[in-house]
């Protein structure tokens, strides 16, 4: 495999272009157990039918593991919001649609969402009064097994030249609660200073969903906790915070 083009560049990983595929490339301190599990992740939901790219091999590049998937010739739905601003609200439209596609489906053997988050509730630097009140809060929702994505942003949407759509990146995926995805996705906007986008989103999602808000809203501090665990140093205290901040009455 020729890995001399290169696509992105991510905390620990290099994705690259070698002809119609697309091989990521891990660095050696990745847990192998991760990359092993975001295969199987991405597998799985191929079984469901949504547009995603197919897994073509796991194997090892240098002593580096690397997962090697079909390369999807197209532009990023943040690239066209970019190039396209006057197009914004098209584009997010488009982009609920998908996000209601993926939450229409099942995968009965994903990992469960709210198991994977009260494990990481517990790995957070949180005091143990706030831990406890998140845990009972989640422990309080109601569980579902709708396909949730775990990072649902534009950057992980390729917009084909036909106008067809692929979904990226499968190695948070879970099945839960769909509010809860959306939560996620509204605080990875505000992360990027991008706050009216945000509320744009989210307005269009309890609409599209028949969601209420106030749900969503249950669920901010239980993903911004979870997000927390693993996230990059200069975006922890932003999501302690609304981890902190909740009304628990």
């Amino acid at each position: 495999m020729k890995l001399d083009q290169v696509l992105a560049q991510r905390s620990h990983k290099v994705i690259y272009k070698d002809g119609d595929f697309a091989i990521k490339v891990f660095d050696e301190s990745f847990p192998k157990s991760d990359i092993l599990n975001e295969a199987l992740n991405q597998a799985r939901v191929e079984e469901t039918g949504l547009n995603i790219p197919k897994i073509e091999e796991v194997t090892k590049i240098d002593g580096k593991w690397a997962i090697v998937s079909d390369y999807i010739e197209g532009k990023t739905l943040k690239q066209l919001m970019e190039e396209n601003p006057d197009k914004l609200d098209e584009y997010l439209e488009l982009f609920v649609n998908i996000q209601t596609e993926i939450l229409g489906k099942k995968c009965p053997l994903l990992k469960r969402l709210q198991d994977k988050m009260q494990r990481k509730i517990s790995q957070t630097d949180l005091d143990a009064t706030t831990r406890y009140e998140l845990h009972t809060r989640l422990a309080s929702m109601k569980r579902h097994d709708k396909v949730c994505h775990g990072d649902f942003t534009p950057s992980n949407i390729i917009i084909k030249d036909d106008g067809s759509h692929y979904i990226l990146d499968w190695s948070h995926a879970t099945q839960g609660n769909g509010a809860a995805d959306a939560a996620r996705t509204y605080l990875t906007f505000c992360l990027k200073d991008q706050k009216d986008i945000a509320e744009k989103y989210l307005k269009l999602f309890c609409e599209k969903t028949d969601t209420a808000r106030q749900y969503v809203n249950a669920w901010m501090p239980i993903v911004a906790a979870s997000q927390s665990v693993k996230g990059k140093p200069e975006e922890r205290e932003f999501l302690l915070n609304w981890a902190s901040v909740c009304d628990y009455q």
